[in-house]
């Protein structure tokens, strides 16, 4: 028997009875073509013309139409405050770091050395486990990627 196969995505679908739910980590929602399993062991295959972000509540839709929506996994991240934290917010961006923000705090992946980097400048980093929905970078497509820019007019 073949696996069903996904080949589009809907975006923010949100669906009524989706036929499974499939929890993946930040990095694992960055895929063009690979098998995956709901949650209730359903293997899939995604084979997306181009490659994707995805995020909590898009789902795969399947060739029969059914969907299979989209989870984000708790994993490992630093809970970022502190008085200065636009500042703080500033220079996780500088570093490309995905980031989630929320009105009190920002959301990071565990990563040592930008954890003691915040702490230098009067940060509050605690280990916390959580979905991680960074804000999508205005390169990446909905990915904050490294200083690889799309071609654009200025070259570095």
């Amino acid at each position: 028997m073949t696996n069903p196969t996904a080949q589009t995505i809907k975006r923010h679908a949100h669906a009524k009875d989706p036929m499974g739910h499939c929890t993946l980590t930040y990095d694992d929602r960055f895929l063009r073509r690979k098998m995956l399993a709901t949650d209730d062991g359903v293997k899939f295959l995604v084979d997306l013309e181009n490659t994707e972000s995805l995020n909590q509540g898009d789902a795969f839709v399947l060739g029969d139409g059914q969907m299979i929506e989209v989870h984000a996994a708790p994993e490992p991240l630093y809970q970022v405050t502190g008085d200065n934290l636009v500042q703080l917010a500033w220079h996780v961006g500088n570093r490309h770091t995905p980031c989630q923000i929320e009105a009190d705090h920002l959301l990071i992946q565990a990563d040592p050395v930008i954890g003691h980097m915040l702490e230098h400048l009067g940060a509050q980093v605690a280990e916390v486990t959580a979905p991680f929905t960074p804000e999508g970078g205005a390169y990446g497509h909905g990915r904050t990627h490294s200083h690889e820019h799309v071609a654009t007019a200025h070259d570095h």
